[in-house]
């Protein structure tokens, strides 16, 4: 009788155990949100720690005197059992899953199309509309947009993790806001989030946008609002790469949320699977086929799982033995990459070196991130530290830091384009980088200065078609004036010219670009190839970004005069009947 009230006991304390078990797994899968899915190693490491604290919990619960006497229960076994199942089967699909032994299967997970520089990448005739700012520079702009906003400011913090996308066919970063702590979700759960900013990478400036409906799911909310929560029980086996705010073509925001799965053994050769596109505001997703996924949505791959394939491709192409011993036409990615808004996408790109040089690049490659399509460019010359290296070293003095450069064709020419920034991440001046000899170095306060003082280097070097610079400027707007002033003034150390015509019209020009400025006399009549200004500076480094009161005075601007005209940049001029 007192055997069968031990067993008795030890089958209640077992189911007992379970039930515990159960409740601890069902905790811990709230707070870490695994994915329940075979091809992800962490599911079953999840899952393996709780059948493993069972197992424990039944040898304890089957003891019949002590502890030091503990009986082996069928249940014991079973649990045994299906710990050494697990173990074989992560082993197995471990080693399946090896480069070793899927060099091929690795280097095939895309197709890459090889691509002539100048055929793909549009000759840049003006640099006034490239995209430059990098999430940094985002940052600050953005938070200038919600200062002055104090509702805002005392109970939401922007995501720092600025989102490039192609809004209606223009470069934006967009980040939503987020609650600032607990207690600030806890107090404003009901009214949710406002907004979001919106950042123009190419002026410089940022809006907040107010939703007519609030955003009730993102990361910074608690319990069931949380984004990743309401997710994963939505989708309890997806393996979610990311979660990327974005916008449609309306400006309703949606969280765009990749799946990933192993297409090589049981863990290897990540790659999407498919996007599910969620609506924070009102709760609702849904699913899209990797091949199906609308044409507004633009991060579909991530730059890392982008870079990580290619260098798959680039250094398993010819097996697994070359990529170790010999190494011969091996190439890999370099440490960082960009984004390009171009074709209506988003695409990344980077520069290509080769696996045992890495000191130069023999490449780049560009990878569209929502469909994956990725082309590749020989372009041999310098990788993008030297290039930012090359133009922090002509303002060394001044102490600017390089952002990561955007990849440009200026007269047939790969050309690296960046800003510098100062220690508060303002962006002072921008610089022009040639790939193939990163000796040539263009640095200015405004991007039209910066390719003007460019191109002349680059005919000083014979670079480049030289007819296709010459002419880069022609289909610029044009104007026949007649001269009634002229002034020089010196701003920062650099004199500026500041041409009026009989219509109260200025145009101005750097002198040192173009020193023939000097035979302008009033009276003179002259035709001006000219780029538009909202004021004075509006594409000067300094400028573009807000600056304490007085500073201008401080340049030497006659600000009573200039400021508030509409200021046309001079790009070329010429005497009338030339």
């Amino acid at each position: 009788m007192l055997k069968n009230y031990t067993e008795k006991t030890s089958v209640a304390k077992t189911i007992i155990a379970l039930i515990v078990v159960a409740i601890l797994e069902f905790i811990a899968f709230y707070i870490l949100l695994p994915p329940l899915n075979i091809h992800d190693i962490g599911s079953w490491i999840f899952q393996g720690f709780f059948v493993l604290l069972f197992l424990i919990a039944t040898f304890f619960c089957s003891k019949e005197n002590n502890i030091e006497q503990l009986s082996v229960t069928i249940v014991s076994k079973i649990v045994t059992a299906v710990i050494a199942i697990g173990v074989v089967v992560v082993v197995i699909g471990g080693l399946t899953s090896l480069e070793i032994f899927n060099a091929s299967r690795y280097s095939s997970l895309i197709k890459v199309k090889e691509c002539k520089f100048e055929d793909e990448i549009a000759q840049t005739d003006t640099v006034n509309d490239i995209a430059l700012m990098d999430t940094k520079s985002a940052r600050v702009v953005g938070e200038r947009a919600i200062g002055s906003l104090s509702d805002l400011v005392s109970q939401y913090v922007i995501n720092q993790d600025y989102n490039q996308i192609d809004y209606n066919g223009q470069p934006k970063k967009v980040a939503t806001l987020e609650y600032a702590d607990f207690f600030k979700w806890f107090n404003n759960r009901k009214n949710g989030i406002p907004g979001y900013v919106l950042v123009d990478p190419v002026e410089f400036e940022a809006e907040y946008i107010k939703l007519d409906k609030p955003i009730k799911y993102t990361s910074s909310a608690r319990f069931n609002d949380k984004l990743q929560r309401k997710l994963r029980f939505e989708y309890p086996t997806a393996i979610f790469e990311g979660y990327y705010f974005e916008l449609d073509n309306d400006g309703n925001p949606y969280y765009i949320c990749p799946t990933l799965t192993a297409k090589i053994g049981l863990f290897g050769g990540k790659d999407v699977k498919g996007v599910v596109i969620f609506d924070p505001c009102t709760g609702k997703s849904k699913y899209y086929d990797v091949k199906n996924v609308p044409q507004w949505v633009d991060r579909v791959y991530d730059g890392d799982l982008a870079t990580r394939k290619f260098d798959w491709y680039g250094t398993l192409s010819d097996g697994f033995i070359n990529s170790i011993i010999g190494q011969k036409d091996c190439k890999i990615t370099t440490e960082d990459y960009g984004y390009k808004v171009m074709d209506d996408d988003v695409w990344i790109y980077t520069g290509v070196t080769s696996v045992i040089d890495d000191s130069s690049n023999i490449g780049f490659v560009m990878i569209n991130a929502r469909t994956g399509e990725t082309r590749y460019f020989k372009a041999a010359g310098a990788e993008e530290f030297s290039a930012m290296d090359a133009a922090e070293g002509q303002v060394q003095n001044l102490g600017y830091k390089a952002s990561f450069p955007a990849i440009i064709n200026i007269g047939g020419e790969p050309t690296y384009f960046m800003v510098l920034k100062d220690k508060s991440n303002l962006v002072k001046q921008y610089a022009l980088v040639n790939v193939k000899k990163y000796s040539i170095v263009a640095t200015g306060t405004t991007q039209r200065d910066t390719l003007s003082s460019y191109n002349k280097l680059m005919k000083e070097n014979n670079l480049g078609n030289k007819q296709a610079i010459d002419d880069m400027n022609n289909d610029l707007p044009n104007v026949n004036i007649q001269v009634t002033d002229i002034e020089y003034i010196t701003t920062d150390g650099e004199t500026y010219v500041y041409i009026s015509d009989e219509n109260n019209n200025v145009y101005k020009e750097l002198f040192a670009e173009d020193e023939s400025l000097i035979f302008i006399k009033p009276g003179a009549q002259i035709t001006i190839y000219y780029e538009e200004d909202k004021k004075d500076g509006k594409k000067n480094a300094d400028e573009s970004q807000s600056t304490t009161d007085g500073e201008s005075q401080e340049n030497g601007l006659d600000n009573a005069k200039y400021d508030s005209q509409n200021i046309k940049t001079i790009v070329k001029w010429k005497a009338q009947g030339e």
